[in-house]
This record gives structure tokens, sequence and C-alpha cells, in this order.
């Protein structure tokens, strides 16, 4: 085995897709690196493809099998689908977890949550305070991003210095956390970067970013001028915008409530980690069935079209005493990530059928997005002049696209998706191995692999309904009887115009008269052949084959 000693980058998650974050680097002889963990994020369930599944995560098992050589997990900031899967994962790694104050809060918490040891969190300052963990000298890089105390990391290695972007966007008057610093990512570029492993997901946005400060005018005059009950959602975990729309409220002579608990974990957490100050007097939802409805401004959760979120259940009916009607206002401050805009879109409408006025983004007034466009992608390019960038944070088309900014600057980049490690010791970047990335669902208080078969099996239940099928076979290997069947998800009427059941026991009974001895003793055989017969009539009856579970019950001699 060499000795040499090489710097390698595996993403787990978070390339080649929006969601899931894991990023994994590495420095030593080859298979005997010492390793760090950036990120550890969820991505969410659809009932299409994940029916039943609360979370999902990325397969971590490549990393489990070497976690005798983590050193560390470093939290970029809290956004879900960076922070959501630390507690899950920690068990298995058990290794600290470097963050920020605000991004440590919610560790904690979630940690306390999910019975991990919050003691392993460990809250770190910004650069130039650093962490040294085996060859790694890592230190948070404050970056502005749409939650507080979001970081790059610079990672500084015997091979070189790799900085981190994380997510971001270059913001200098962010109204809650810390601005870009230009001369900051200047000065790093001059000292020298080896790699730069960015943010790609609005590589395709031509235009330069906005900063956040841009959407209170607009907020502030919209809310001034309504005249009934104001509501406004956006992203719990964007406190600078929470905070904008308190004021906002505030200003009209309105009583500011927040509804949800996503809402108010994140104003909690940002007032004890010390990020938010002045954040407007709130007002209970039990105090505020109480004050007229044209003096209220309610912040609520559910912006993505979330079934069980405050906006949905507001648009459906009551939610917590509160109650909207004809001549409200609903403010979507927020935008529609891809994937969620059926949800988003039946909210609409149905807070329509109440004769509310819903205004979105698409006028692009009320919301920024919180990372960097394809302009200040390249801005970065030129302040950090790394030898070669590395595109993650994005589906397939947005590495690609980043890659392509990167070379027309000069720089040598790579497209590496999810279980692609790239060896970056050298001038270029070069794919080392391939190793298994998949995903891991939380099902209830379970964690299975996508692979496992335990979705599949729910999804052709949810499509094709399902057939029991019980059978007594007597001491002499004789059925005891007719089958009995129940069903579940399927009509009860077929084409013969006679209950299902009723066809499907009367067949299987004549089958199992037929049937030869030796199948009926041979349990697989005959499982195999009742199953068989059953998606037969089915089909027969009415056009699908279900399902099918077969009990044998056999009685003792």
């Amino acid at each position: 085995m060499s000795s040499e000693n090489r710097l390698i980058y595996l993403p787990l998650g978070g390339a080649g897709e929006i969601g899931m974050n894991a990023y994994v680097y590495g420095y030593g002889p080859k298979d005997q690196e010492r390793l760090i963990l950036v990120d550890l994020g969820v991505t969410f369930p659809d009932m299409d493809g994940t029916p039943g599944v609360d979370l999902i995560f990325g397969d971590i098992s490549w990393l489990e099998a070497r976690a005798d050589r983590l050193e560390a997990i470093f939290v970029t900031h809290g956004h879900e689908d960076h922070i959501g899967a630390v507690a899950l994962g920690w068990p298995r790694l058990k290794c600290p977890v470097y963050t920020r104050a605000f991004t440590g809060n919610l560790a904690v918490r979630k940690m306390e949550e999910r019975g991990g040891d919050p003691e392993a969190v460990q809250i770190v300052g910004a650069y130039p305070e650093k962490v040294d963990v085996g060859p790694f000298s890592v230190s948070f890089l404050p970056v502005s991003h749409s939650i507080p105390e979001s970081s790059g990391l610079i990672i500084n290695t015997p091979a070189g210095r790799i900085v981190h972007t994380g997510d971001f966007k270059l913001d200098e008057s962010p109204v809650v956390g810390e601005p870009f610093d230009p001369a900051l990512w200047g000065q790093l570029g001059q000292e020298g970067v080896k790699v730069l492993t960015c943010d790609s997901t609005n590589v395709f946005s031509p235009q330069g970013g906005r900063s956040e400060a841009t959407v209170g005018p607009g907020i502030h005059q919209l809310v001034s001028q309504a005249k009934g009950m104001v509501v406004a959602t956006t992203f719990a975990s964007n406190i600078a915008r929470l905070k904008t729309l308190a004021e906002a409220g505030k200003n009209a002579g309105r009583s500011v409530v927040l509804l949800g608990r996503a809402m108010r974990r994140m104003v909690e957490a940002g007032i004890q980690s010390g990020v938010l100050t002045d954040f407007p007097t709130v007002v209970s939802p039990e105090e505020a069935t109480q004050i007229p409805r044209e003096n209220l401004m309610l912040i609520v959760t559910g912006s993505q079209g979330e079934r069980r979120a405050a906006s949905a259940q507001l648009a459906r009916g009551k939610y917590m005493g509160l109650e909207m009607k004809k001549g409200d206002l609903f403010l979507f401050s927020s935008k529609t990530i891809p994937g969620n805009e059926k949800g988003v879109i039946q909210i609409i409408n149905a807070l329509s059928e109440k004769g509310v006025d819903v205004v979105d983004d698409s006028s692009g007034i009320y919301h920024v997005s919180g990372h960097a466009n394809r302009p200040d992608l390249k801005r970065v390019h030129e302040l950090m002049h790394p030898e070669m960038v590395i595109p993650m944070h994005g589906e397939h088309r947005h590495l690609r696209e980043h890659v392509k900014l990167a070379e027309e600057n000069g720089i040598p980049a790579i497209i590496a998706t999810n279980g692609t490690m790239v060896d970056l010791t050298g001038p270029v970047p070069k794919v080392a191995e391939y190793i298994e990335a998949g995903r891991t669902y939380l099902d209830g208080a379970i964690q299975i692999g996508a692979l496992d078969g335990v979705v599949r099996d729910r999804i052709r239940m949810a499509l094709n309904g399902i057939v029991l099928v019980n059978v007594i076979i007597d001491e002499e290997d004789e059925p005891l009887g007719d089958p009995w069947v129940e069903l579940r998800g399927l009509p009860e009427t077929g084409t013969s115009n006679a209950p299902l059941a009723d066809v499907l026991e009367g067949d299987l009974g004549q089958m199992l008269g037929r049937t030869d001895d030796k199948v009926l003793r041979d349990d697989d055989k005959l499982e195999d052949a009742l199953r068989r017969r059953t998606r037969q009539v089915a089909n027969e009856e009415i056009g699908r084959k279900p399902e099918v579970v077969v009990v044998i019950s056999r009685l003792s001699a």
C-alpha cells in the first residue's frame, strides 16, 4: 500500500440534487485518510415516491465503516438540508460536531429530541478562530444566506487550502446576520486557495443577486395598505424576513402573531444565541382572538404547501381559533421550491374560494434568493483565485453549468455527483473511484435503506390494493373448508356483478379441490399457487392484479 498522502473529496448527498447535503474530505495515505464530514442534512419525502416516510438522508454506510478515521462533523448552517440528519447519523458516527452559536442551538435541540448527546455539539467562533482536528485546521467563514450565522469553511490541509462555501449569497446588508466581506474573501484568495467547493444553485440566474434589505419597503407598503387581517408566510429559518414582516405589522399598528412550532423555535433560537435583537413583541394566538381582525398580522409556517402547517390549515378552515375571511390578505414572501407547486397552488385556490387576496412573489418584490447568482459566482472565482473548482449543492445541470463557468475563467473543474470520490492532490481534480451513495429513510422510528423494499412494497400496495387469503390445512394435509379472503383498497364487486370476495373464495376453493397432495404438503408451492390464481381471477373481475398475502394454518395431528 502506498504511503503517499492524498487529498480527497467525496459527496454523499447534495451533489446532483438540491438537499440532503453531506460532503466528506480526507487527507492521508490511500484508504487510510483521516476524514471530516461537512453537513449532514435531509430532504423531504413525497406521497408519490416515498409514502409514509418521515425524512430522507444520505447513506452514510461508507463513512460508518470508517468511523474510527472520522475526526469531526462541521455544520455550515441551520437549514434542514444541512443539519437535519446530524442527530440521526451521530449515533453511528460518534464524533464531535462543530457549529457556530445559532446553528449549535438548533443542533442541541435535535440531539435532545432524538436521544443523541448534546455535549457532542461544540460551539466555535468565526474566522480567525480555528479548530484543529487530525491533519485539518478548520475555520468558519461568515457568509450571507437566508438563515443567521451561515458559514463557509476554510479547511487548511498539508496539501493546500480548501474553501467550502456552503450556501451563500453576496449580501452586504442582510438585515440579520453578517454581511459579505469582499476584503476578507480577497485576502484568503491572495494567501492561496487550492480548492473552491462552491454552491451552484443559481448558476443559471443571469443577474446579480439582490440584498435582503431590498424586500423591506415593498412589504411595509403592502401591509400598511391592507384593510383586513394580514397573513404572511416564509421559510421559518429566514429570521431576517421574519423580522421584516413583524416590523411591517408593528409599523402598521397591528399585533403580531407567530403561528407554527418551527416559526416560534427559530425566533427563540435567534434570541437565545444573540443573533436576533429588537424583534417586535408578539401576542399569543389566544390573545389574538380578542383583537379586531384589521389589527392583526399573522406570520405563519407552510410556505411550501405542507398540509399540516399553519398556512394549509388556515386555507382549509380555522387554526387555533383564527380564520381568514373575504377581504383579508395572504402574502407568500417566499419562492416555491420545485416539486412543491401542487401543494402551494392548492392553498392559493382554497384561500381564493374564501375571498382572500393572495400575493405571491411572481413580481419579485417580496422575496430574494439566499443563493449567489451567476455573476456573483464569477466574482467569487475572481476573489479566491482557486487552483480548481468543485461545484456542489445543485442538480446535475447546475454542476455542469458551473464547470463551464469555471473553465471560462481558466479554472479546472469537475462534475462530481454523489458517490464520486475526487483526488484533489494534483494540479487538476481527478476521479479516484466511485462508491455506493444511496439514501436512507427515516420510517417512523426506524432507519431503512432505499433498496430494502419496504417503501417499494408500500407503493405497490397503494397502487394495486391487497388481498389477504387464509387457508386451513388439517392433519391429513387436506383443506378444511374453503379459503376466505379479505380485501383492502379494491372494488367490492367485479364484472360478474357478484361480490369480489365471494368470487375469489369460490374459485380458490375449487382450485384447492383440484390440487394434488404434493402441493398441499408444501407451503411454498401452495402459497405460490394461491397467489397466482388470486391475481388471475382478480384481473378477470376488476382488471387489476393486487398484492396478495397468503396465510396457511396447519392443524397438528
